[in-house]
């Protein structure tokens, strides 16, 4: 589909335009691509389907494997529960003093 674009001259700081740089050639297109899905986040033109995926996709990329430490899940949760509950018993204790 050919989509008709109108010319126009922005001015950007230099940490900005560097930004742009590496974030258009790190997604290998064109920093005007990347320069209409700003405006149109902006402006709530561009909420579509695909790119809410595309959006949900970078952000566990982008945290994958950012805590490896966590133990398995029955496990975390339990413990999550007891912290839980001895906050609970200790501002039960504190409101009784």
């Amino acid at each position: 589909m050919l989509t008709v674009v109108k010319r126009t001259q922005i001015y950007l700081e230099e940490r900005q335009s560097r930004e742009l740089e590496r974030r258009a050639r790190v997604r290998r297109t064109s920093k005007s691509d990347l320069i209409r899905e700003a405006i149109d986040a902006y402006l709530g033109m561009g909420d579509d389907e695909a790119a809410r995926l595309e959006a949900f996709r970078s952000a566990v990329r982008a945290v994958a494997g950012i805590a490896p430490y966590l133990p398995d899940g029955a496990t975390y949760v339990h413990e999550l529960r007891e912290a839980g509950a001895r906050k609970l018993d200790e501002l039960d204790e504190r409101w009784r003093s």
